[in-house]
């Protein structure tokens, strides 16, 4: 089965998981070495961000 090409930039996976104090655990590139919980927050925070942005978007003069 191929590979789907990741949705969220390398960037902003390290971003967010400084955030949520556990960059120390990818810092060498292993994603492998966090728990569920924390990939999960990850995605939510990414999900929170992708929305908060959107609204700003769309919340111009009008």
């Amino acid at each position: 089965m191929k590979r789907r090409r990741g949705i969220m930039s390398e960037r902003l996976k390290y971003e967010l998981a400084d955030e949520l104090g556990f960059s120390h655990k990818v810092k060498d590139g292993d994603w492998g070495n966090i728990t569920t919980r924390e990939a999960g927050s990850l995605v939510r925070a990414a999900i929170e961000r992708a929305e908060k942005q959107m609204s700003s978007k769309g919340s111009g003069p009008g």
